[in-house]
């Protein structure tokens, strides 16, 4: 069977780092990959809502829904895929200040 080049990975392809899974648990939403100025970027999806075209990859009982314009490129998700300002935000919630 051909497959493009440039076909998007299969979601068992994918792989979610623990400490991704863990921070999505804690979280308790569902995330986004889309894509940003500084490349991919995992996002709840309360500030990037999931399009139609988008894969989906199950972490416990949350999905990552990935742009299909990342999905091509990503082997892992991992934390440095997280903005710095959900960390400081997520600190807050719990009462942790670094």
């Amino acid at each position: 069977m051909y497959v493009r080049p440039d076909a998007p990975p299969l979601p068992e392809d994918i792989a979610v780092n623990e400490d991704v899974a863990e921070y999505i648990e804690r979280r308790g939403c569902d995330f986004r990959i889309c894509t940003s100025c500084g490349g991919p970027i995992l996002l709840p999806i309360s500030m990037k809502p999931p399009k139609s075209t988008d894969l989906k990859v199950r972490t416990g009982d949350h999905t990552i829904y990935i742009s299909i314009h990342q999905a091509r490129y990503l082997h892992s998700i991992h934390r440095g895929m997280l903005p710095a300002f959900l960390d400081h935000m997520e600190d807050l919630s719990t009462g942790h200040e670094y």
